[in-house]
């Protein structure tokens, strides 16, 4: 099953493995992702599907050193050659919109971050000066939050200009979005906190702009429930997600996207809570195959693998084969050149048809 085809929208993804979001901080020069980006993709193309690492929808949207963005002419040239690269090899792509949100540092980005409330994270962050703790965010006002949800739509404009498939709304992982479903990050008292239809109203109406923008066959989101992401609180998640996945089901979205093991119950309910395809990420699985055939089998249309693709370019023929499968190196996951990027080794064949590392 984990190889059988599956219609997504428009799309015809030739099997059931998607290409995790994976930050790899490897945009130096003005948020503009490189040839090397192209090539790194590129080698990922036999994914089902593949999800960028988050992208900033605009300036402010910055959290980590030397991450990509999609709010200038420049950047959506860039994702251009990685879209045509992606594209020519027999691929297909989506770009993960992300705002970090309170997850960020002047060091990195020049000013203080912003957040659903002036309500910091207890957690660091490595910048040019070493690790550091984040500082106090500035509260968006009503205004600022309204213009940011404009910026989801802009950014995922442009994503459709740069050749992207489609877009995933980064929900999940703590960052902006998650930010305002929480109960300890949100303290506000506007249209867009308070009472759980309050906390979603963010989600829900990002979700709204970019489908309104772009079309909902071609956007999807992240969500983490209950995960304890960069220090947040969501004791009511059982009351949130369901609130939330029957909004956004309203606006057809083609894929929620559920990384599992926050909460066992919402766990075990995701598949009656979502009409739409479902991707599930289970970082507890020891092996892709067993996180393939644990959710498969409950239901899950698709299933999303973070590391393993990270250090497989041809993932999934290593599983269909069987072959043995590279371990990543951490140490290279974050910046840097080539090493740890596009020079993991994909399988070669003898004539015979058996596997061999190239």
């Amino acid at each position: 099953m984990p190889f059988s085809a599956f219609e997504l929208g428009r799309l015809q993804l030739p099997s059931r493995l998607v290409m995790a979001p994976m930050t790899r901080s490897r945009a130096y020069v003005d948020g503009i992702p490189s040839s090397l980006t192209a090539l790194y993709y590129a080698q990922r193309a036999s994914a089902g599907l593949i999800v960028t690492e988050g992208i900033q929808p605009s300036p402010a949207g910055k959290g980590y050193m030397d991450t990509p963005g999609l709010h200038t002419d420049e950047q959506v040239a860039g994702w251009r050659e990685v879209t045509d690269a992606v594209h020519a090899a027999g691929g297909r792509i989506f770009a993960q919109l992300m705002h970090a949100g309170r997850i960020g540092h002047p060091d990195n980005t020049g000013a203080l971050p912003v957040a659903p409330s002036a309500v910091r994270a207890a957690e660091q962050m490595f910048t040019p000066n070493g690790m550091q703790d984040l500082p106090v965010p500035v509260e968006l006002t009503t205004a600022e939050a309204e213009a940011t949800v404009q910026d989801f739509a802009d950014a995922a404009r442009r994503a459709v200009d740069a050749g992207f498939d489609g877009v995933e709304l980064h929900g999940a992982n703590g960052y902006l979005i998650h930010q305002f479903l929480s109960q300890n990050a949100n303290l506000r008292d506007d249209r867009f906190g308070g009472s759980v239809e309050g906390r979603i109203r963010f989600a829900v109406e990002t979700a709204r702009a970019v489908v309104e923008a772009i079309g909902a066959d071609r956007v999807g989101i992240r969500i983490s429930p209950a995960t304890g992401a960069q220090d947040l609180v969501e004791d009511d998640a059982h009351v949130v997600y369901p609130a939330l996945l029957s909004a956004l089901a309203e606006l057809d979205l083609v894929y929620v996207h559920h990384l599992a093991g926050g909460s066992e119950e919402i766990d075990g309910r995701i598949r009656d809570l979502w009409p739409n395809a479902l991707i599930v990420n289970d970082p507890s699985a020891a092996h892709p195959a067993e996180a393939a055939d644990r959710w498969l089998g409950r239901g899950a249309d698709l299933v999303a693998l973070g590391k393993y693709f990270l250090s497989n370019p041809d993932l999934p023929l290593r599983l269909r084969l069987g072959a043995p499968l590279n371990e990543p190196d951490f140490s290279t996951a974050f910046g840097g050149d080539h090493r740890g990027y596009t020079d993991y080794p994909a399988l070669s064949l003898h004539p015979a048809g058996e596997p061999v590392l190239g």
